[in-house]
């Protein structure tokens, strides 16, 4: 599945020093999808290392941490990322 920014939202954002950004984003893609390779590529310009993205799959349903761990010439890698319980 590819990155939809119909699902992304920030939740906060620091506008002084470097603070990380927390994002939530919602979509069916599965957490191995959303952490592999690439998935937020499109959004390298916004992204910065130690950003948090919060992912709800809305299928399964699940929800993850992640944390961005590389941004660099358009490539955005995060973690494998923390299942969060939501049963």
């Amino acid at each position: 599945m590819a990155f939809s920014a119909t699902g992304w939202a920030t939740i906060a954002a620091s506008k002084r020093g470097s603070a990380p950004a927390i994002y939530s984003y919602t979509s069916a893609d599965a957490k191995a999808a959303v952490t592999g390779a690439n998935y937020f590529n499109s959004l390298s310009d916004s992204l910065s290392v130690g950003d948090v993205i919060y992912h709800f799959d809305s299928n399964t349903p699940t929800a993850t941490w992640s944390v961005v761990i590389s941004n660099s010439g358009g490539t955005v890698d995060v973690s494998a990322g923390t299942a969060i319980g939501v049963t």
